[in-house]
């Protein structure tokens, strides 16, 4: 073997690791993304529900899985 296809064959190795761990990181980095997304549970918080009226904020939720019960009766006390 002549030391320029040798110096070829080892840029080819050395590209194709590269790529390796690129598409490695991209793939770990979105896994962690998604892990995280399943495993946050955000608080409730208090906005305008649709049919109460405007007290400040113009904005309502679309859908809230919170109601109004849970934002006074159970405080979260672990901050």
């Amino acid at each position: 073997m002549s030391a320029p296809a040798a110096i070829g064959r080892n840029h080819r190795v050395l590209m194709i690791a590269i790529t390796v761990a690129l598409t490695a990181l991209v793939a770990g980095a979105n896994a962690h993304l998604v892990y995280v997304s399943l495993a946050s549970q955000p608080d409730c918080v208090p906005h305008r529900r649709i049919g109460e009226r405007q007290t400040g904020s113009a904005f309502a939720a679309a859908g809230s899985s919170c109601s109004p019960a849970h934002l006074t009766e159970n405080p979260r006390s672990d901050r």
